[in-house]
């Protein structure tokens, strides 16, 4: 029986809620991959002037 499959699905899994799903306290309660959205959402925004 291979179990390359299986092994790859469970690794799959456990990437896609490692950065998906999972909740951060330090970066306010949301999922890496969301910090990671807004981050790049907020280098897109024009800069105002102070």
């Amino acid at each position: 029986m291979d179990e390359a499959p299986v092994l790859q699905f469970a690794t799959l899994s456990w990437v896609d809620w490692f950065n998906n799903r999972r909740l951060l306290e330090p970066i306010g309660n949301i999922p890496p991959a969301e910090a990671e959205e807004r981050y790049y959402a907020m280098l897109d925004e024009p800069a105002m002037a102070a």
